[in-house]
């Protein structure tokens, strides 16, 4: 099996590549999606030019297959529920309704250690560029479009180093552009296509996040 990133960070390098179109324009913002999303987008917004910003995200997980995503919440109360596969898999109502509680809080953590009360950057009429390390089934991808659409983006562009051949149906019409390095037809889990998958920490997320914040400021 191919091994097709280093890490993150070479995922997110390689994927700037793939967006050079937006490179050094000041209608461009990047936001990645903690929080293996983060180090991905921070290696975009460099190359690009772009301030970066995060976009908390929180899945909404099968009890019995916590990888599996059945849907996801982010900000501005946006929530994206698969209910096919809630139908499929058979989850009780009162199952659902505790992993939705789960994932609000997990969602207002993030909200309070990654944003602090403030206020994501200004995407009215600009270009988001919404970043992970990848996509599975599309569920934090479509609930982070549906928390920016009310902001009135220009363009809400996804950019992923790698999703299921299948990518552009599970997003659908959620975004008006997906931008992928790869769509491998052996797709089974992200983590499959990187040598380093370890956990993204609240820790490096932060860390990024300043580091960005400082690299503009110096700009």
């Amino acid at each position: 099996m191919e091994r097709l990133f280093i890490d993150r960070r070479d995922a997110g390098r390689q994927l700037a590549e793939r967006l050079g179109a937006w490179a050094g324009r000041d209608d461009v913002v990047v936001l990645g999606l903690p929080r293996g999303g983060v180090p991905v987008a921070f290696e975009v917004a460099a190359a690009l030019g772009a301030p970066l910003d995060v976009l908390p995200v929180c899945k909404v997980r099968m009890p019995w297959q916590p990888e599996l995503a059945l849907g996801a919440l982010s900000s501005n109360g946006a929530q994206y529920i698969d209910h096919r596969m809630v139908r499929e898999s058979g989850i009780a109502p009162s199952r659902l309704d505790e992993e939705l509680e789960k994932a609000r809080e997990e969602l207002a953590r993030r909200e309070a250690l990654y944003r602090g009360g403030r206020a994501l950057a200004p995407v009215a009429g600009r270009i988001a560029i919404v970043v992970d390390d990848g996509m599975a089934t599309g569920a934090a991808l479509k609930a982070a479009a549906l928390a920016l659409a009310p902001l009135r983006p220009a363009r809400i562009v996804a950019a992923l180093p790698v999703a299921p051949a299948d990518g552009p149906r599970r997003v659908g019409d959620a975004v008006d552009e997906l931008v992928c390095v790869q769509m491998p037809p052996n797709f089974m889990s992200v983590g499959q296509f990187y040598r380093d998958f370890e956990q993204t920490s609240d820790g490096e997320v932060n860390e990024l996040l300043e580091r960005a914040a400082g690299r503009r400021c110096a700009g």
